[in-house]
């Protein structure tokens, strides 16, 4: 099968899109095959070495597809079930053997590429909306890169529990896809300081929680953006991880949290998954949340589509398709 895979770690020069051998199943586990899989920053974080893994390194961590047969004792999904999935690496590619577990079937009227494009993001802002920092009417949030695949879906689930939702982006154009998705105010952070902006649009006070996947570059303004007892939850590095600090600093801030959560924590069992896709899928179908395909790419174009994801130009999602 092809695959898209690194043997060592670098730039997209290092990705390789060549033959490897079809993955053998293991216990509890269901081969897919891979209608549309989904490109995230993880994906580049694998292939620089970021989080490490030994080589070869396949990457995609999410894909909708059809399971074409299980291993014994799995009752969950059988052959032929249209199934999505996140959180599984190895979905660039043709086949990708999944835990069953970590399957859900898909319901009438979503479609492949609908799945793969809303399963790792849409559960993210699922988790850190409803779990991390469960936002209530009332709460104000700053979420980054507010026109992003990820940045859409936290303001839409945001604005879907209550709260005040202010967005940051860099462009006139994703401040309007940023308004879309639900976003209540938009600042452009290439033209305006968020910091102060955030303070004056919140009388001074701050906002309750800050959602922020970029990561180095944002870190202390985020931090000054939060009123006392505020969260933040830092949970990408699009610009680079965040620096070590002292503790002592969220006391000097006003006593704040932060957290540094991850999906694969807040999706740990099936009940979990099954809640946080159910909701995923009934706000496509009644249409709560318009989503939006940036682009497909063929499978053999997966070190275009990091590019794209990387420069930060793209608004929506990003596939790939084998």
């Amino acid at each position: 099968m092809k695959a898209v895979f690194v043997t060592e770690f670098g730039g997209t020069d290092k990705l390789r899109h060549e033959d490897l051998p079809m993955p053998t199943l293991g216990d509890g586990q269901a081969l897919v095959k891979i209608k549309a899989s989904g490109v995230n920053f993880i994906d580049i974080y694998f292939r620089t070495g970021l989080y490490p893994a030994p080589p070869p390194v396949v990457l995609g961590m999410e894909a909708a597809g059809v399971v074409e047969r299980v291993s014994a004792g799995v009752t969950s999904v059988q052959p032929g079930d249209r199934v999505a999935y996140a959180m599984a690496r190895g979905s660039h590619a043709e086949f990708a053997a999944v835990p069953a577990w970590q399957l859900v079937k898909l319901p009438e009227g979503i479609s492949f590429r609908q799945a793969a494009a809303s399963m790792l993001q849409g559960m993210t802002a699922h988790y850190l909306t409803h779990s991390t920092y469960p936002l209530k009417p009332g709460d104000t949030c700053l979420v980054h890169a507010a026109a992003g695949g990820a940045g859409q879906w936290i303001a839409a689930a945001a604005k879907l529990r209550g709260a005040r939702v202010i967005g940051t982006t860099s462009t006139a154009a994703k401040a309007d896809a940023a308004r879309a998705a639900g976003c209540d105010e938009v600042i452009n952070y290439a033209e305006d300081d968020f910091e102060y902006q955030t303070k004056k649009l919140t009388g001074g006070k701050g906002v309750d929680v800050v959602y922020d996947s970029v990561g180095a570059s944002t870190w202390e303004k985020s931090l000054n953006s939060l009123k006392p007892r505020g969260m933040m939850v830092t949970f990408g590095n699009a610009s680079g991880p965040v620096e070590p600090f002292p503790p002592l600093l969220l006391n000097q801030k006003g006593s704040l949290f932060v957290t540094r959560p991850s999906l694969g924590h807040y999706a740990a069992n099936r009940e979990e998954i099954e809640w946080r896709t159910g909701d995923i899928f009934r706000w496509l179908l009644d249409g709560s949340f318009k989503l939006h395909i940036d682009h497909v790419y063929k499978l053999s174009e997966a070190g275009a589509a990091q590019d794209a994801l990387a420069s930060r130009r793209t608004t929506g999602k990003l596939l790939l398709e084998p």
